[in-house]
């Protein structure tokens, strides 16, 4: 009994917590380029372009540029290494250059008609190395992401996904430190055009809390992906 009303406590704390605290809410376009490169069925290199929007659409939030590895060693697993570079627009228009390092090990199985995948991401960033005092400073973050897709030979194949990042260490908000404040939820659809052409369109909400201003960010997202 002592159990169930230290629960609900905990629940009314949370949900008041999240009364009181102003979220900010913005709807943003997320677009993707991606160049796949595979030298066999097992390895392949990948190069992607993205570009964002915030504010309603109307200003630009980040551009990046992603160049990563990645290794199938089994049909179930797969082992990904990525550079991004970042440029990222603040408030007041200046531009934050940063550079992070993930390595993926993502873990898949099939159950016809359908397939899911989960992946564990480790990621490590660096903010403006030569302009901030802590620049040089790495942040740190787990993130883990379940997606279940519709596995047929069609050429449509829909999906919905879920993320949820974990703050190891981040010098910007560092009472957040040991504890998941961020979630992805998404669907959408990837169509495959031929052997080497696809796109995609998916909805995206970020969710945030455990944070001083929450955002609540609600995301259309197109990319297309080419593979040699």
């Amino acid at each position: 009994m002592k159990n169930r009303y230290l629960a609900v406590i905990s629940a009314i704390a949370f949900v008041s917590g999240e009364l009181h605290a102003q979220v900010y809410p913005d709807a943003g376009l997320w677009s993707t380029f991606s160049l796949e490169y595979r030298f066999n069925t097992r390895f392949s290199v990948v190069l992607d372009e993205e570009f964002r929007l915030k504010e309603n659409f109307s200003q630009v939030n980040l551009f990046y540029t992603n160049l990563g590895a990645a290794y199938q060693p089994a049909d179930f697993l797969k082992l990904a290494f990525t550079y991004r570079n970042v440029q990222k627009f603040r408030e007041d228009k200046s531009v934050s250059f940063r550079n992070r390092l993930m390595f993926d090990i993502i873990l898949r199985y099939k159950f016809k008609p359908l397939a899911a995948s989960f992946r564990t991401r480790f990621q490590g960033e660096l903010a403006d190395f030569y302009t901030s005092p802590n620049g040089r400073v790495p942040e740190y973050y787990m993130r883990n992401k379940l997606e279940v897709k519709y596995d047929s030979e069609r050429r449509l194949v829909p999906y919905i996904s879920a993320e949820f990042r974990y703050q190891i260490r981040q010098r910007r908000a560092p009472e957040t430190d040991g504890l998941y404040h961020r979630a992805r939820p998404a669907a959408g659809f990837d169509y495959k055009l031929n052997e080497h052409n696809s796109f995609g369109l998916y909805y995206l909400a970020q969710l945030e809390w455990n944070v001083s201003e929450p955002e609540r960010l609600y995301i259309i997202g197109i990319q297309y992906n080419l593979t040699l």
